[in-house]
């Protein structure tokens, strides 16, 4: 015969879990790069929004590669290893790059078709943290 002993859960233990796991998460979150973007020539970019599945923090990433030749192609590839990471990211728009890197210069203009136009200076905020060496400008030109 079987017998099963049932203790009453200790919430602090319960509550510790979960504080690990958010931890844990959020500490997934700070690893992922601020801004990955082509290190030369004029490309598509898109500004994302990453948060833990179900919770409150997230942060704003940058993703630009001259491989895309449209802005959906970008989130079509980083969406997936996003949610691998136990991540959601939402596009807040898009627009073009352009990195000169023997001059040290980003230039961030334009917008997207699909996504609309990122909001440009914040967009210039984060690149600015990974090229603080760089003279980095942007305008809502769309050329």
């Amino acid at each position: 015969m079987l017998s099963v002993v049932c203790r009453p859960l200790n919430g602090l233990r319960v509550s510790g879990a979960l504080t690990k796991a958010t931890v844990t998460m959020a500490d997934a979150l700070a690893k992922i790069p601020v801004v990955e973007i082509d290190p030369e020539g004029t490309f598509k970019y898109i500004l994302l929004r990453v948060n833990v599945k179900d919770g409150d923090v997230h942060k704003d990433i940058v993703r630009g590669t001259k491989s895309a030749e449209y802005h959906n192609h970008i989130f079509e590839k980083v969406n997936p290893a996003m949610e691998a990471l136990g991540m959601e990211c939402k596009c807040l728009g898009g627009g073009k790059i352009e990195h000169n890197t023997q001059e040290k210069k980003l230039r961030v203009f334009g917008e997207s078709t699909v996504y609309g136009k990122a909001d440009h200076s914040v967009s210039v905020e984060k690149l600015k943290s990974a090229f603080s060496d760089y003279e980095i400008t942007w305008s809502d030109d769309k050329k």
